[in-house]
């Protein structure tokens, strides 16, 4: 009996198949090679501050959190199928040969589902606990490439990169899969229109701390000065908190910039002026006894043909803080819109940062839109925020691609939150001061929610004559790149400032609305040195001021006993306008005045600025509105709608209704 067994475990042994070492080794390395490339490190991992959590179960979760398509699943389940062996030993010391043991295989559709359900309760986590977003691995490393050694964009595409036709993409999750050879990758790009609106509380955003500019006598203060403002980053602002059903920090709200954000049908410039100032006196909607000053500025326009040819740098934040659907996937979808308003005579690069700075795109014709896409396609998100270092490779890039007679510009893609090198405001402020001398413009565009740097973003784009924009939604995209693109990238006129000396014969008492961010002191008018605001093709600029005539029960101030009786008393100029600005590349000034005279008629585009105005005021608590409120706001704006082509003037009649419902 005992012969017999052991002649049964000898034929055993024989009938096994000896192991294939070499195939063992290979089967090992294509699974490793898979994995990695699942977790997005098939390329060496960029140098980061930021060290990562370890843990075997750490990555494989976040493996299987990025396997969100059926075709990912459906492949990984299966090789796990195929790798499934088990040998057990007989109790009795019996070999025995088992097959693969039968694995039950969820079907394609619950395997997504299941997949869905549980990135939605990850991500709706992520958003209640504002944590920072983990990234699984760094994307690859962004170094500067030299032009003759730089690889073919499209011999490059790491994982987690966009298609093409999901850059453009407006809603929904578009994914595709790519095995080659073994090696499986999933490119995904959460692309919702909805998404766009969806932010954290409030976390660590910072908004320029100005306290709004106050109520003035005449009599002892006749002169304002100010520079003039473009930026409409504070409008979408609003918009984006609002639509998330939040009231936005007063200090968010820039009056300037809520009522700059729409467009006007001012007079056209005549003449050899780049712009023209239209000057209107009117009734104030909320005080019967006060008026409104209304300044009007309207650049000249210039077609594709006339500008002059563009050098444009791409400057992007891809640190950690842009993982999230509304800043980097949302960003590349912005830039690739405005690629096909570029002509053959503009240039494009792209420079990267993040932990550190890299060219990851030499100057490239722009009617390339294949190559330029493909290098906006391979940026990841992942790292710190070396900003000091991005801009100034940027500004270098920019330098090295001037030509005379054309424009160079920088433009900044980012949620401002600078964490290394230069983050304080001031001192980004006197650095981009020392550049902007180069003659490159620097303009700001803002994306996201929770850790927006409002303050940084301005204080880079004024002290770059630039503008700034916050991109909440493809829709603001497509109206600061493609409809009102000239605007943003071509300055028809440098350091414009406008001076008002108001008549204390005429006007007891006056304010400004808006411009807290630019005032001036009056000598900086006539020193040419002294930086301010740029306008650019096409654009339009509007000023209000509440002026109170002598005389009016309205007054707030009590007449000095001293002084006054000794006033002129020629009332017939309210007041006197002067604007300065230079010609881009000039450094000397040229001056605009003309006298402000009482009398005139409100249409009604005076009429929707004073409505957006009104509704700007209400939003910082404004005191000097009375019992005016948002019913007025709403149907003031609702009578001087107008002819709305794109929608804007009826989108914020629907904010104003939204911040009324916040309110109560």
């Amino acid at each position: 009996m005992s012969d017999d067994l052991d002649d049964l475990k000898a034929a055993m042994r024989a009938a096994m198949p000896t192991p294939d070492v070499a195939r063992k080794a290979e089967d090992i390395a294509l699974a490793q090679k898979n994995f990695a490339a699942l977790q997005e490190s098939r390329d060496a991992a960029r140098q980061t501050s930021e060290r990562p959590k370890p843990g075997l179960i750490r990555g494989v979760m976040n493996m299987i959190m990025r396997m969100n398509t059926r075709g990912a699943l459906t492949a990984t389940t299966a090789l796990v199928a195929l790798g499934l062996v088990v040998v057990v030993p007989d109790w009795q010391n019996a070999p025995r040969l088992t097959g693969p043991q039968p694995v039950v295989l969820e079907s394609d559709d619950a395997l997504a589902d299941r997949s869905e359900n549980r990135t939605r309760q990850v991500v709706e986590e992520q958003f209640a606990t504002e944590a920072a977003p983990e990234v699984a691995a760094e994307p690859a490393p962004v170094e500067a490439l030299e032009a003759e050694s730089a690889p073919a964009p499209q011999e490059v595409q790491p994982s987690g990169a966009l298609k093409r036709e999901q850059v453009l993409g407006l809603t929904g999750s578009v994914a595709s899969t790519d095995l080659e050879q073994g090696e499986g990758r999933v490119l995904t790009a959460p692309t919702s229109s909805v998404d766009a609106f969806v932010q954290p509380e409030a976390n660590t955003e910072a908004f320029p701390d100005a306290d709004p500019n106050p109520l003035k006598v005449t009599a002892e203060d006749p002169v304002s000065t100010f520079s003039i403002d473009v930026d409409t980053a504070s409008y979408a602002v609003v918009r984006s908190s609002l639509m998330a059903g939040q009231l936005p920090p007063k200090e968010a709200v820039r009056i300037e910039e809520m009522v700059n954000y729409f467009p006007y049908d001012y007079a056209a410039p005549e003449g050899d002026a780049p712009f023209q100032p239209t000057v209107t006196v009117t009734g104030t909607p909320w005080n019967a006894d006060t008026q409104l000053v209304h300044i009007a500025i309207q650049g000249e326009n210039k077609s594709l043909t006339e500008r002059p040819p563009l050098n444009l740098v791409f400057l992007i934040d891809t640190s950690g803080s842009m993982n999230a659907p509304a800043k980097l996937p949302l960003l590349k979808q912005s830039l690739a819109l405005m690629l096909p308003e570029l002509t053959e005579r503009d240039s494009v690069a792209i420079v990267t940062y993040a932990g550190s700075a890299g060219q990851v795109l030499e100057p490239t014709p722009a009617t390339d839109r294949t190559r330029i896409l493909d290098a906006l396609d391979r940026l990841d998100a992942g790292g710190s925020t070396a900003g000091q270092a991005g801009l100034q490779q940027a500004y270098a890039v920019a330098e090295s691609m001037a030509e005379e007679g054309e424009v160079s510009r920088i433009l900044l893609a980012t949620d401002g939150d600078f964490n290394v090198g230069l983050s304080n405001p001031e001192a980004l402020k006197d650095f981009i001061a020392d550049k902007r001398e180069s003659g490159t413009y620097l303009s700001v565009l803002g994306f996201g929610r929770g850790n927006l740097d409002d303050a940084t973003m301005q204080a880079l784009a004024q002290n770059g004559n630039g503008q700034a924009a916050y991109i909440d939604t493809l829709s603001e995209a497509q109206k600061v790149l493609v409809d009102q693109l000239s605007g943003a990238l071509y300055p028809i006129a440098n350091d414009v400032k406008i001076h008002v000396e108001f008549n204390p014969a005429a006007v007891a008492e006056y304010r400004l609305i808006g411009y807290e961010t630019r005032a001036l002191a009056r000598e900086d008018f006539n020193n040419d040195a002294v930086d301010a605001g740029d306008i650019g093709a096409g654009h339009q600029v509007t000023a209000l001021y509440e002026i109170t005539p002598v005389g009016s029960p309205a007054r707030l101030t009590d007449p000095l006993r001293y002084g006054e009786a000794e006033l002129a008393s020629d009332a017939s100029e309210l007041g006197f306008l002067k604007l300065r600005y230079k010609r881009p590349g000039e450094a000397q000034s040229e001056l605009i005045e003309q006298p402000i005279v009482p009398g005139g008629q409100a249409n009604a585009e005076m009429q929707f600025a004073a409505a957006i105005a009104g509704f700007a005021q209400l939003l910082r608590g404004n005191q000097y509105l009375g019992d005016w409120g948002y019913n007025d706001a709403i149907a003031l704006a609702n009578e001087a709608r107008g002819v709305d082509a794109f929608g804007y003037r009826a989108e914020a009649v629907q904010l104003m209704r939204l911040a009324q419902s916040l309110q109560r």
